[in-house]
């Protein structure tokens, strides 16, 4: 299995609908962004929509942190990538950026962790051996990359 490291979703761009009053994409739209780049990333390991309807399987977000750094209007050009930082028989955690297509500076990230849930019992259950030969095949493509500084960042007001 060829993987991307780290993966690049393709074809997200700003929907005019998701400019706010300020001239800028409102931030629940870099949340819409975020989830198509990560059901691409998913898709490849072979948790798409024909997933779920083949295995009665798929999975659900269980936490999310982003850091917006940056504007982005309508016609800022992006790109997002994904970084598989760990997983294990029933969760995933990974990390998402999204650039600025071609000047490369950093928008906004993601970190989030998911977990994979058997849809008729409606409860976590361990991913099939080949879907997670397939997510441990992206981890060890993705391993060497950088960790960006946001990664288990912990919110709250610093004190001096």
């Amino acid at each position: 299995m060829q993987v991307e490291a780290p993966f690049e979703a393709k074809g997200l761009r700003i929907k005019k609908d998701w400019i706010d009053y300020n001239g800028h994409l409102n931030m629940a739209y870099y949340n819409v962004m975020f989830d198509q780049a990560v059901d691409q990333a998913f898709e490849s390991c072979g948790l798409g929509p024909e997933y779920l309807k083949e295995r009665n399987a798929s999975y659900y977000t269980l936490e999310v942190h982003i850091n917006y750094l940056r504007e982005v209007h309508l016609t800022t050009p992006l790109r997002i990538s994904l970084q598989m930082l760990d997983f294990d028989a029933k969760r995933v955690h990974y990390f998402l950026q999204m650039h600025h297509e071609t000047e490369g500076w950093v928008a906004a990230t993601s970190e989030q962790l998911c977990m994979h849930i058997d849809m008729a019992a409606k409860r976590a259950a361990p991913f099939p051996d080949d879907v997670l030969a397939r997510i441990e095949a992206m981890r060890n493509a993705h391993k060497g990359l950088p960790l960006a500084p946001q990664i288990g960042h912990v919110i709250g007001i610093k004190r001096k």
